[in-house]
């Protein structure tokens, strides 16, 4: 049945419209959900919306909502009924399982564990750090992966300013730890901030060549490109549902299997257990799985879990060639628009010749920073992010500040027209039309030129258009 409902749910809304021989670049965007939507503006009147802040919730892709709609009238417990529907939402997460497994090209023996998000993927591996473990970990990360080390010794190293001297410093702390026990590396596959790549395969060697372990958090990399567990050779991979295209609510942590079978579960409960009994003293013994189950304890979130599966295999069809070319021509013309424009200056680690996903940061001189976010929307029907984007140090870094500085994740305190230590991030992936980034650019364009149309107020911390 589970072969039929994958059957009946897959649909050619990914295909790209384009032929091969006329390229990647023009390739259609993947469809998906709120594609259609309108909004209105305070100038009056509507527009379909542009939602360019894939990086903090990519929209779900048509196929996998089709998908998901297909299989849910089947839905039942999962691991724990002897019923039809329940043995075939069994077979349906384990499958997902083994498709996750082969999107990210995993090892034999290793393990893909579900969660709910990188946040959670890597609560849960620090959560299973060996005693003594020392971790390392650059001040660029995402606070997903700079702060959940809390019971582990922690060396935060400095923003490198090219890939070659992460490498280089990287290698310089990991040769001067003391002890020398058990360490992990965290790092990035591509910035939430800047979109630029990381040295991933570098950076994996050099932890190996000194005895450490290295996790990346591929939550902004896997949506735009392949990743590979095997050719990459990192020791554990992170990434979340909701920026991959699929609903929120899930995410997955896969790589090597014996450090989380040696530690005790994330989470204690049914599911996690193979055996519990009581003792003649009144307590108990718990026998606990050695699979990925160790780690999942609960009623598996089953819906979240095919969704993720469901897009996988909705961009390996697709094909990231394609997607990757495409993006680099919407990066391209985001770019060059944005430079047109004196007053605005695009944040970078490694310069403008480094590769980059379609994550893109911005300043523009005179605008605060969330006055411009709250103008794009109002005014154009545009979506993007502003404020430090849970990445304080690395932003703060960027803006001249110091990385230590207190900030806070949503919009500052400066009112319309003030000036604030904050930025403004514009991102985009498979789903993006060039109509989007165009009204983007011309949006940009106008706003630094002629200035807003309408007045604007702060409300709890935002800038909001005045009634």
């Amino acid at each position: 049945m589970s072969a039929s409902l994958n059957a009946a749910a897959t649909t050619d809304a990914c295909a790209p419209a384009a032929s091969a021989a006329e390229g990647p670049c023009c390739a259609e965007p993947l469809a998906v959900l709120g594609r259609d939507v309108t909004v209105p503006l305070v100038t009056g009147g509507e527009v379909t919306y542009a939602a360019l802040d894939y990086a903090a919730s990519a929209p779900a892709l048509q196929r996998v909502w089709d998908d998901v709609a297909a299989y849910a009238p089947y839905y039942g417990s999962v691991h724990r009924g002897a019923g039809y529907l329940s043995q075939l939402s069994t077979d349906l997460f384990e499958q997902s399982r083994a498709t996750v497994a082969e999107f990210l090209d995993c090892r034999a023996g290793d393990q893909v564990v579900f969660t709910r998000s990188t946040t959670d993927s890597l609560n849960l591996l620090a959560a299973v750090l060996p005693a003594d473990c020392q971790v390392f970990v650059f001040e660029t990360e995402h606070h997903a992966s700079l702060l959940p080390w809390r019971d582990a010794q922690v060396t935060y190293l400095n923003a490198p300013r090219t890939p070659a001297q992460a490498v280089a410093t990287l290698e310089r702390a990991l040769a001067d730890r003391d002890p020398y026990g058990p360490a992990l590396v965290c790092v990035t596959g591509a910035s939430n901030v800047t979109g630029e790549l990381w040295p991933v395969k570098e950076l994996a060697a050099a932890a190996h060549a000194h005895g450490a372990r290295i996790v990346l958090d591929a939550a902004q990399l896997a949506p735009h490109h392949p990743v590979s567990v095997r050719e990459l050779d990192v020791d554990w991979v992170a990434f979340s549902g909701h920026k991959l295209y699929a609903p929120f609510g899930s995410g997955v942590l896969a790589g090597r299997a014996d450090w989380l079978q040696e530690a005790e579960p994330y989470l204690a409960g049914g599911g996690a257990s193979r055996k519990v009994a009581r003792r003649e003293d009144g307590g108990v013994d718990v026998e606990w799985h050695t699979t990925a189950a160790r780690h999942e304890a609960g009623s598996p979130n089953v819906i979240g879990v095919y969704s993720i599966a469901s897009a996988c295999r909705a961009l390996q069809e697709a094909g990231f060639e394609g997607l990757v070319a495409r993006e680099r021509h919407l990066v391209a013309k985001v770019r060059e628009g944005l430079a047109e424009v004196p007053a605005v200056r695009i944040l970078s680690l490694f310069g403008d010749d480094a590769p980059r996903v379609g994550v893109i940061s911005f300043v523009v001189d005179g605008w605060n920073s969330s006055h411009f976010a709250a103008a794009l929307s109002a005014e154009y029907g545009i979506g993007v992010r502003d404020g430090l984007f849970c990445a304080h140090p690395l932003v703060r870094t960027l803006l001249g500040s110091e990385p230590q500085a207190q900030g806070e994740c949503g919009a500052p305190d400066a009112a319309p027209g003030e000036q604030s230590l904050n930025a403004i991030r514009v991102s985009f992936g498979a789903g993006t039309p060039d109509e989007h980034v165009d009204r983007f650019v011309r949006a940009v364009k106008e706003l630094v030129t002629s200035g807003a149309k309408w007045q604007y107020r702060t409300e709890d911390g935002r800038c909001v258009p005045a009634v």
